[in-house]
């Protein structure tokens, strides 16, 4: 009886705490009306732009953004209003390295590679936005390169 009680609940254990690691559902609706998502390489600097033409901002907040197994913050673009932009870097930073610590002080943090649970192609990114104060994904697709 002792060993039924302790295999019963391990089980509710289990089943309580397995739930909370697969949060991450995909919306199956866009969060803001937008057109087609893009981006342009410029050498080790990637910019990826999602065009905005409604967003209720009293309702809604565009956070950030996993593309290419990187994360970035999402900024609204000062050239082009309606457009927000993210910025990865995908080139390995010039390192400082000496015996003094002083002159490795203006080396900078590496952006590191984010861990996704969930599997993209290369023109597939990831929006990641706040609606009525929860946070909640969405899949963008067809994200196609502009030079």
């Amino acid at each position: 009886m002792k060993y039924l009680y302790l295999l019963l609940s391990a089980t509710i254990f289990t089943a309580l705490f397995a739930n909370c690691a697969g949060n991450k559902d995909l919306q199956e609706k866009a969060p803001v009306k937008m057109d087609n998502a893009y981006y342009t390489a410029q050498g080790e600097i990637i910019n990826l732009y999602i065009p905005v033409t409604t967003i209720q901002t009293n309702r809604v907040s565009l956070d950030s953004v996993y593309f290419r197994n990187k994360k970035a913050p999402l900024i609204a673009s000062p050239d082009s209003p309606g457009v927000f932009r993210a910025t990865f870097n995908t080139g390995k930073p010039d390192m400082i390295m000496s015996s003094d610590p002083k002159e490795e002080y203006g080396n900078k943090i590496p952006q590191k590679i984010e861990k996704m649970d969930f599997e993209l192609n290369d023109d597939e990114a990831i929006l990641i936005f706040t609606q009525n104060s929860k946070v909640k994904y969405y899949r963008l697709t067809g994200v196609k390169q502009r030079v």
